[in-house]
């Protein structure tokens, strides 16, 4: 418990702060998740806007200093490697060479 008038204001603020946080986090890791299960399902034109709207809010994050700017920039770049991935054309299966056997 407080013992100080300050620190009661300091205590409700800090739980004011703790909540907003958690709402920001709750949603990132939501976009995430929904992110990834559009990718995973192989819809690349709903990935795509999914990829913009998670891309917002991590910059929007990290601005507010929710999260820390590298942190957001590494999960973009990861996000957008796996949208790429997905829009590339599947490579065909290397064929293992055909060798003579001397009888």
């Amino acid at each position: 418990m407080p013992n100080t008038k300050s620190a009661e204001r300091r205590m409700r603020s800090s739980a004011k702060k703790q909540a907003h946080n958690r709402t920001v986090h709750t949603r990132l890791h939501t976009l995430e998740r929904n992110y990834l299960e559009l990718v995973g399902s192989g819809k690349s034109t709903e990935a795509a806007s999914a990829l913009i709207a998670i891309t917002s809010a991590l910059d929007k994050a990290a601005k507010t200093n929710k999260i820390h700017k590298s942190m957001a920039s590494r999960k973009k770049s990861r996000l957008a490697i796996r949208l790429v991935k997905l829009n590339q054309p599947a490579a065909p299966a290397p064929v293992a060479p055909v060798t003579a056997k001397a009888a």
